[in-house]
């Protein structure tokens, strides 16, 4: 059974705030291995401007997966997760992600194609901090493979 491409165009509600803190930026560099002092050193981050802690670019992931979990539930979206293999994720920043942001996203379905026995859906998870600020923009596309015959 494909996606159901009547979700094509669906925005879900905004995440629960995500709490940026230093420790998971210090545990999301050390996973992805960004050396750079700024992610770890206050100190260093302080003296490029930055008011704490930067995240690494990719740790907008961390928001956005959490947030697009609700389209994946989503009964009507007819995704079998069992069956998905992550394809492609590009991000776009409008500002760093620092510690002691508390940041939301809103997750919208920008398209869902077949492709032989598979189908593709494309997310689109807008972060802003809880005032409404952009902070970044995660667009998210995922394969699900058909049913083997």
């Amino acid at each position: 059974m494909s996606v159901n491409p009547d979700v094509q165009g669906r925005s879900y509600p905004p995440s629960p705030p995500y709490q940026v803190s230093r420790e998971k930026i210090r545990e999301f560099a050390a996973a992805v291995q960004a050396t750079h002092p700024a992610h770890t050193d206050l100190a260093a981050a302080q003296a490029l401007g930055h008011p704490d802690l930067v995240a690494p670019p990719t740790f907008a992931v961390v928001i956005a997966q959490g947030a697009e979990a609700v389209v994946v539930k989503d009964p009507e979206a007819n995704i079998d997760f069992t069956r998905v293999v992550h394809a492609d994720e590009r991000f776009t920043h409008h500002r760093p992600i620092v510690a002691g942001d508390e940041l939301a996203a809103t997750v919208t379905v920008e398209s869902v194609k077949s492709l032989g026995g598979h189908s593709m859906i494309t997310t689109r998870a807008d972060i802003a901090t809880t005032a409404g600020e952009p902070v970044s923009t995660v667009r998210s596309t995922l394969l699900v493979r058909g049913e083997e015959s």
